[in-house]
């Protein structure tokens, strides 16, 4: 994406930190894909039946910790050393990460219409043009943590952010496949999915909820605003048909580090309602009677065996920009989420919650999904997208 704001200004300690992803270090991936009961009665034989028993992902590679030959150092005073210094940059990394950063500034701020021209994929013969919509509210219920549970398991606060929620109503950091399934919902037709995103926040406002003092602690400040308006839209792919999710696929979009991190992996998109223009690097400035807009979009490239991997992102994959999947995966219904705000038209008035050493950064913008919608309710949606109806 080419960030205007450059990698430069980023202490060194924080590129090192900055490379894990929201799990804490050596937190492990647990696979439970076919442990927990279907949501529902389990007669359906889809072809898509989620056969994930066969993860491939245990990277044991990932766990050397390459320090083999320190413990050969005969002179035990020079290991000593050594040590205290490995534990002095350790702490001081530890604490560039957990530090807060200033921000945003004013220069993160910049009216919608310099803004690109929004992408839209010329839909081909054998491509599916059709949608499906999964009505989950606006989290009227005020459902919000700091939790993320697909990338920081067993955590509280693992994000050090607070995520809004939609669909499932028992989703924290300790939530397994199980406990979803067994858990309700505020989505229609029995859509039990999880589906989560950083909150927005008008800065110079009163945080009046319950997790007031952490956010100020992780320098998360001022009043959550609740969408307008979110959609939990499934859209097709412009090169192909799209084949049902299996169920408790987990999907992440965006880097929530990607200021640290750099661009690879951020996916942000800002915009205005009305506007055919995005901004991925600023927040925007809306014209009167418009409102600030998020989409956030998830990989929908399957790799046709497994509901996660390692890194979160190896399973399921994003299409070129033509839209074309990568050999070896299939297209599945495309999850978009719509966000609205009713947000003021001025610099640093609002921003997205963030990790602390972040700076608010409207680059991080990101959000997570587990899909469990009942196999009848996605066998509908595919009916839907592939055959170009809007449900």
């Amino acid at each position: 994406m080419g960030r205007k704001k450059g990698m430069a200004a980023v202490l060194s300690a924080l590129a090192l930190v900055a490379a894990a992803t929201e799990a804490p270090a050596g937190a492990a991936v647990t696979y439970t894909l076919n442990a927990a009961p279907d949501p529902d009665d389990g007669r359906d034989n889809d072809q898509n039946n989620d056969n994930d028993q066969n993860n491939q992902g245990d990277d044991n590679d990932q766990n050397n910790n390459g320090q083999d030959g320190q413990n050969n150092n005969q002179d035990g005073q020079n290991d000593n050393q050594n040590d205290n210094g490995d534990n002095d940059q350790n702490n001081e990394e530890q604490q560039d990460q957990n530090a807060v950063k200033e921000g945003p500034d004013a220069n993160d701020f910049v009216p919608i219409q310099q803004g690109q021209r929004k992408n839209q994929n010329r839909v081909r013969r054998q491509g599916s043009r059709g949608s499906f919509t999964s009505q989950c509210g606006t989290n009227e219920n005020q459902h919000a943590n700091p939790d993320n549970f697909i990338v920081a398991p067993g955590v509280q606060n693992g994000a050090h952010h607070i995520h809004d929620y939609v669909g499932n109503l028992s989703t924290d950091g300790f939530s397994t496949d199980e406990s979803l399934a067994a858990a309700g919902t505020t989505c229609a037709n029995g859509d039990k999915s999880t589906y989560f995103w950083p909150v927005m926040r008008i800065r110079n406002q009163q945080d009046d909820s319950d997790q007031a003092e952490q956010s100020e602690a992780d320098g998360n400040v001022g009043r959550i605003v609740q969408p307008s308006s979110a959609g939990m839209n499934f859209l097709g792919n412009p090169r192909s048909k799209v084949v049902a999710m299996p169920t408790f696929l987990r999907a992440i979009t965006g880097d929530a580090k990607a200021g640290t991190n750099g661009d690879a992996n951020a996916r942000a998109q800002w915009s205005c309602t009305g506007q055919n223009r995005v901004l991925t690097e600023d927040y925007p400035l809306c014209p009167r009677g418009s409102r600030v807009q998020r989409i956030l979009e998830f990989p929908s490239c399957w790799d046709g065996q497994n509901t996660d991997s390692a890194n979160h992102r190896d399973h399921i994959r994003f299409p070129d920009r033509n839209g074309q999947c990568p050999q070896g995966t299939r297209a599945v219904p495309k999850l978009q989420m719509s966000l609205t705000y009713d947000l003021p038209a001025q610099p640093l008035a609002f921003a997205v919650d963030s990790f602390p050493e972040q700076g608010h950064d409207p680059v991080t913008d990101h959000a997570d999904f587990e899909n469990l919608m009942p196999r009848n309710l996605m066998r509908q949606a595919v009916n839907c997208i592939n055959s170009g109806r809007r449900c």
